[in-house]
């Protein structure tokens, strides 16, 4: 089972993290970046070394991806619905 963030590493990753809609609609990325934490998350749960990622990320950090594992303790409902845009709408078809 994975580690229970502290209210430590939730305070600073909630300062490492910005969720705008002008950014990747609102996906939750890393500041000044537009990596997505969770692609963070996921390639260090499927076993990507820290320096695999760095070498393919520079602009991220140790610090960012020791706690992108906690993000999903720290999101908001709100932030989780920014990635889910046709939950409730319908895309409209393009006429020709």
């Amino acid at each position: 089972m994975k580690d229970q963030p502290n209210s430590a590493q939730l305070a600073r990753l909630r300062e490492l993290v910005v969720c705008d809609p002008e950014i990747m609609r609102g996906t939750p990325v890393f500041k000044g970046t537009r990596i997505p934490v969770d692609l963070v998350a996921d390639m260090l749960a499927q076993g990507a070394t820290a320096d695999e990622i760095l070498e393919g990320y520079s602009t991220l950090n140790k610090e960012m991806l020791s706690l992108a594992p906690f993000y999903e303790h720290s999101s908001s409902p709100q932030e989780d619905a920014n990635r889910s845009p046709w939950r409730e709408k319908s895309p409209s078809r393009r006429r020709p």
